[in-house]
C-alpha cells in the first residue's frame, strides 16, 4: 500500500461533474491510501489508521487529481515557427492554410513519416505532458488525410508504450488534401474509411468552420461514424460562427471544441443537451487573439466547461498548467472552475469520469502532488511547473529531482 499524508489541501473533487457549483471538495491536512492501482481510502491524515508500506509526506503542498486533456493533436512530426512570424505581418489562421502551411504542411511531413519516428515524437511529448501532471489525454489523427496515414496515426496511438493513458479519437476531417477537388468529395471518401477504421478509434472529430467543412457535411460525417460505434465530438465556432455549435446538440456529441465565437442562442441550445463545452485558451493566444471563449456565459447558462491544451504544431504547448492560467488569466475562470475543467469535466469529455478526474474510494490512482500550499496558487504561479510527484495507477511515475546550485 502507498499512503499520501499531510496534505495542505487534498483536492477531492469527489462527486459528479461540475456545472452549477464548482466546489472542490477540499480536506485540510488530507490523506489517500492506494492499494494497486485504486484509490481505497480518502480522509484526514488524522482519520486515516491502516499502515503502508510506503509514505509519501506532502506537508504544505497541495494533493489534486492527475490532469487529465480532453483535446490534443498528439501525432505529428515538423513544426511551424515561422507560421508566428506570418501571424505577426496580419496573416490570419485560414489565410495560412489556403497557402499551404498550417494543417496541410504538417499533413505532408507525417505522410512521409514511418512509425518509429512517430512513436519517437509523440513519446517526447507524452514524457513532457507527464512531467506536467497530466496523467491521461484524448490524442486525435488528423495529419494524415487518407486511409494508410491515419491508420498509421490511430496504431501510435493505440501501441505506444507509456504512463500516461491514451484515448483515440478520428480526426479525418481535419482538412481537404490536395489529391480531392472539395470538401464534399473528400467527406464521401471518409465515409468509405469510416468502417475500416473504426474499430481502432472511440471517438470520431471534424473541424467544422468556414471554408474547410460546413454543418450539413459535418452531421453527414459524424452520423455516419455514430452508426459504426464512434462517439462524436466537434471543433466547433474557433473563427466564425456558422451553427457548428448546434450541430454538436443534433448528433448528441459528448464535446463541442473551441467555442470562441459561438452566438448567444447557440449557448442556449448547447445549455438543454448534455454537450460538454472544451476550451483551448492556447489556441488563440498562439493566434495573437484578444478574443477567447465567453467561459463566464457557458458556465452561467449550466454548461459543464472544460480545459485543454489542444496541443499541435500552431499551439505547440504540453501543458495544461498553462492552458490553466490562461483560463484564469484571459477568461475570468476562477481558480475552483479551472481545476475542475481541467480534471472531473475533462475527464467526463472522454467518457472516463466514472473512472478518472477525482480523487475517491474505488477510482483508478492518478494522482499528482503540487509545489503550491492551496488550489488558487495553481494559476497565479505562472510560467514554472509546479508539479513534484505525478502517481499514475498507484505507482510514482515522476519525482522532481533536487537542483542543487553551486
Amino acid at each position: 500500500m502507498l499512503l499520501i499524508k499531510n496534505a495542505s489541501q487534498l483536492i477531492t473533487l469527489e462527486g459528479k461533474i461540475r456545472k452549477d457549483n464548482y466546489d472542490l471538495n477540499i480536506l485540510e491536512n488530507g490523506a489517500v491510501l492506494i492499494e494497486g492501482d485504486r484509490i481505497v481510502e480518502v480522509g484526514t491524515t488524522k482519520e486515516l489508521k491502516n499502515s503502508a508500506e510506503r509514505e509519501i509526506d506532502a506537508s504544505g503542498h497541495v494533493v489534486m487529481p492527475g490532469f487529465v486533456d480532453p483535446h490534443t493533436h498528439l501525432v505529428f512530426v515538423g513544426t511551424r515557427e515561422n507560421e508566428l512570424y506570418m501571424k505577426l505581418q496580419g496573416k490570419s489562421y485560414l489565410d495560412i492554410l489556403k497557402m499551404g502551411g498550417g494543417i496541410l504542411r504538417t499533413v505532408k511531413a507525417t505522410r512521409e513519416a514511418g512509425k518509429e519516428e512517430l512513436i519517437k515524437e509523440v513519446r517526447k511529448r507524452l514524457d513532457y505532458m507527464l512531467k506536467n501532471g497530466t496523467t491521461t489525454a484524448e490524442a486525435k489523427t488528423g495529419y494524415g488525410l487518407n486511409f494508410e496515414s491515419e491508420k498509421k496515426m490511430l496504431e501510435v496511438i493505440n501501441e505506444i508504450e507509456h504512463p500516461i493513458d491514451l484515448v483515440p479519437t478520428f480526426l479525418g476531417a481535419h482538412a481537404v488534401p490536395p489529391e480531392f477537388r472539395n470538401s464534399g468529395e473528400y467527406i464521401e471518401y471518409l465515409k468509405k474509411v469510416i468502417p475500416k477504421i473504426a474499430t481502432h478509434s472511440k471517438f470520431i472529430d471534424i473541424f467544422c468552420e468556414k471554408g474547410v467543412f460546413d454543418c450539413e457535411e459535418s452531421k453527414e460525417y459524424l452520423t455516419t461514424g455514430k452508426r459504426y460505434g464512434l462517439i462524436p465530438k466537434i471543433h466547433a465556432d474557433e473563427i466564425e460562427d456558422i451553427g457548428c455549435s448546434r450541430i454538436a446538440v443534433e448528433v448528441g456529441a459528448i464535446s463541442a471544441d473551441h467555442l470562441v465565437k459561438t452566438r448567444d442562442e447557440n449557448i442556449e441550445e448547447m445549455a438543454k443537451s448534455n454537450t460538454i463545452a472544451v476550451f483551448l485558451p492556447a489556441t488563440p493566444y498562439m493566434l495573437l487573439s484578444k478574443e477567447y471563449a465567453r467561459a463566464r456565459k457557458f458556465i452561467e447558462h449550466g454548461i459543464p466547461v472544460a480545459l485543454a491544451t489542444d496541443l499541435n504544431p500552431n499551439a505547440y504547448t504540453e501543458s495544461m498548467q498553462m492552458a490553466i492560467s490562461l483560463a484564469i488569466t484571459q477568461m475570468r475562470m476562477l481558480p475552483e472552475e479551472a481545476i475542475a475543467a481541467s480534471t472531473i469535466n475533462a475527464a467526463a469529455a472522454i467518457g472516463l469520469e466514472k473512472e478518472i478526474g477525482s480523487i475517491e474510494a474505488g477510482k483508478q490512482a492518478d494522482i499528482i502532488i503540487m509545489d503550491a500550499k492551496n488550489y488558487q496558487q495553481i494559476g497565479y504561479h505562472f510560467g514554472v511547473n509546479l508539479v513534484l510527484q505525478a502517481i499514475k495507477k498507484g505507482k510514482i511515475v515522476y519525482t522532481r529531482e533536487k537542483n542543487v546550485l553551486n
